[in-house]
């Protein structure tokens, strides 16, 4: 049947690259033995950070050649209610499209939704970063007779109420990469989180720079909650190996600011032996400085992004990068079929997060991808690649 498609997109600036938020949790009593954290309170929770540094080393169930349908230590639920015939109307509201993550996510979903004849119109609509437009958004879709609504939220408080009114439509939803304060949804889809991603980088660049090495930290922003995760795991990590942390300076995602920070501290300190990263649009901006000041490049961590992962390769780096897969995007429409098909689907989809090192880089560098394309979308079987992607 041909499927018709309803888009509505926003052509919004770079603002936050990578950044998903990952459900927060209410703030749990630290461990005594624990290095205290810069990260606000608010953000930290210690039974999560445990159970996030457990998963990474839980075997994934599912398809060992697609991770996208992988689910690590799921409780399956029942959906025969909301089994109905096809073919069906999926409806998505989109937080935006407003940075380099999302849009390569985007394009993976577009591409999942074409390989399902089962879906006869997939509507949508961006909220351009907007709580209030989405809030809008969802309420328009709930009223628009979609068979299955699956939303990426803006932020996680203020978007709670939308998408439980959406759940008590009788819609069946599936929230993912963002999550929400309600557990209303059949689903909810998303890597690991930020704990496991920063603790992988801090453990990396602790064996690398040793006691008493010094490490810059870099951020993005404060008070999102997945970058803040990804910081206060770090942190602690940094502390327990006896890693001097030089500083913990905000980007705000302007790789120029990101050189001019490194710049101004190899001239204060002399010596930067790691750099850590919440983030790694800025990577290679951040190697940059060190190659203007003439020295030689510290242990990094970076992201999946192409244009590292290929400094990577020509310059054989000490590095690593702990990713939030945009595969991730595949999942939500895999998801709504199975529930409006009556199977059963993890409450918590955990998706694997896998960690790029030097022996798998080659798996993820693909020739004549975008700079700021990133290596773990999940695509390079799908329709279209690497066309589509470009």
């Amino acid at each position: 049947m041909k499927r018709a498609c309803t888009i509505v997109l926003a052509t919004g600036a770079l603002v936050l690259s990578a950044c998903s938020s990952d459900l927060p949790a209410d703030p749990g009593p630290e461990s005594s033995s624990a290095p205290q954290s810069s990260a606000p309170s608010e953000f930290f929770d210690q039974g999560e950070y445990q159970r996030q540094l457990a998963l990474r080393d839980a075997a994934p169930e599912g398809p060992a050649d697609r991770p996208w349908e992988q689910s690590l230590e799921p409780e399956m639920v029942d959906t025969a209610q909301y089994q109905k015939d096809g073919p069906h109307k999926v409806c998505f509201s989109n937080a935006s499209v407003d940075n380099p993550w999302r849009q390569v996510g985007w394009k993976t979903m577009q591409a999942e939704v074409d390989l399902h004849d089962d879906i006869s119109e997939f509507t949508v609509l961006d909220a351009e970063a907007k709580d209030d437009k989405q809030i809008s958004d969802i309420s328009s879709l709930v009223s628009q007779g979609c068979d299955a609504l699956i939303v990426s939220p803006n932020t996680t408080a203020t978007l709670t109420p939308a998408v439980e009114n959406a759940c008590g439509s009788g819609i069946p939803v599936i929230v993912f990469d963002r999550g929400v304060n309600t557990e209303c949804p059949v689903t909810f889809i998303h890597p690991i989180g930020g704990y496991a991603f920063g603790a992988t980088a801090a453990e990396f660049l602790s064996e690398q720079v040793g006691e008493g090495g010094k490490v810059l930290a870099l951020r993005v922003l404060p008070g999102v909650d997945v970058l803040e995760h990804r910081w206060a795991a770090a942190d602690r990590i940094l502390q327990e190996n006896g890693v001097q942390v030089v500083g913990a300076e905000f980007t705000e995602n302007d790789s120029a600011t990101a050189k001019n920070i490194v710049s101004d501290y190899l001239q204060r300190e002399g010596q930067i032996d790691g750099i850590w990263m919440d983030d790694g649009t800025a990577a290679v901006a951040v190697l940059e400085a060190f190659e203007d000041a003439g020295v030689e490049p510290p242990a990094i961590s970076g992201e999946d992004q192409q244009q590292f992962l290929q400094k990577w390769k020509d310059e054989n780096l000490t590095a690593l990068a702990p990713t939030y897969p945009t595969y991730q995007w595949r999942t939500p429409v895999i998801a709504a079929l199975k529930i409006l098909n009556g199977e059963q689907v993890p409450k918590e989809w955990i998706l694997p997060q896998p960690v790029i090192d030097s022996g798998t880089l080659d798996n993820y560098l693909t020739a004549g991808m975008p700079p700021l394309h990133y290596g773990l979308c999940g695509c390079q079987e799908m329709p279209g690649f690497p066309q589509r992607w470009q």
